[in-house]
């Protein structure tokens, strides 16, 4: 499941880079351009919402699952389903009015509201029902993660105890966002604001994948982070 969501994250960051110009999936890169632009003296009206947007969309993806007293597995199949929902929305919007050409600013900043708010269900997903899952879109983490985990397998004796093993959870998170990275730029180039049908395809098999609740419960009692 991680590696799928990871993908997912690497694609929408690269075509919401690309077609909107903003890290829809990268939080800390949203920071970043906000504070060069603050003071460079100018700013961009999505570069400034992605932040609270991102925040308004966790605080409701916890609202749905406090209101809703969904736990487990129930509440991932919510949030997966949310996730599908939004990109979805971010599609139809691509392929109507084309925010990518930026011809319609307002335009523009609803769908890449939309897709951070898409990010924003996918990271409360692991959060709220994977806590123990690497995350899907803060690779700097996850490449120090698996560079030492490699450096400790060559050497045999592991700096610090993980409770899982970096290698085998950790590095197909990291090879999946780099697929990911890689495939919508080329997506991109070759189908425009079509690309956006890619996510929008991994995501509702994500959505229809995921075990139902008595399968998912007893993998997850198990001890496995990953039910899939």
């Amino acid at each position: 499941m991680p590696p799928v969501l990871g993908a997912i994250a690497g694609l929408v960051d690269v075509i919401g880079f690309l077609t909107l110009k903003l890290f829809a999936a990268h939080v800390t890169g949203n920071l970043v351009l906000i504070a060069a632009l603050v003071v460079g003296g100018t700013s961009r009206l999505d570069q400034v919402l992605a932040i609270p947007t991102f925040v308004v969309a966790v605080g409701t993806a916890w609202l749905i699952g406090r209101r809703s007293q969904k736990r487990g597995p129930s509440l991932g199949r919510v949030l997966l389903f949310v996730q599908l929902v939004l990109l979805t929305f971010v599609l139809l919007l691509s392929i109507l009015w084309h925010p990518s050409n930026g011809l319609n600013s307002l335009v523009l900043n609803i769908t890449a509201m939309i897709a951070v708010a898409a990010m924003a269900a996918q990271y409360s997903f692991l959060t709220m029902v994977m806590p123990s899952a690497p995350s899907t879109a803060v690779m700097t983490g996850n490449l120090t993660i698996v560079t030492i985990a490699f450096l400790d397998q060559l050497q045999g004796v592991p700096l610090a105890e993980r409770k899982y093993k970096p290698l085998d959870k950790t590095f197909p998170v990291l090879a999946s966002f780099l697929a990911g990275c890689a495939a919508g730029a080329v997506a991109v180039i070759e189908l425009g604001d079509w690309a956006w049908s890619i996510p929008v395809v991994l995501a509702a098999m994500v959505t229809m994948m995921f075990p139902r609740e008595t399968t998912a419960t007893r993998s997850m009692q198990e001890g496995e982070d990953d039910p899939l």
